[in-house]
């Protein structure tokens, strides 16, 4: 019996804002959902049924405070 011990580092597999927001998009796009709308209506209302659950997607876009996504947003329109 192997008895080596396997590390698990959580900080490797966590994704950025970024890649998140990116994926979650590609996850909507997948579905033939109007994308952009879709994440509008999350980002005013909150609702996490503006997004589809299909690849984890809702799950991930929840992990992200809604001030904090905006700010992302804002800061990548900006280019800052």
């Amino acid at each position: 019996m192997d008895r080596t011990t396997i590390t698990f580092n959580s900080f490797k597999t966590q994704k950025t804002n970024r890649e998140i927001i990116e994926a979650v998009f590609h996850a909507l796009e997948e579905k033939e959902y109007n994308a952009i709308d879709q994440l509008v209506g999350y980002i005013i209302s909150g609702d996490p049924s503006y997004i589809t659950s299909h690849n984890n997607a809702r799950t991930m876009i929840k992990s992200i405070d809604r001030d904090d996504l905006l700010e992302e947003l804002l800061r990548y329109y900006l280019d800052k």
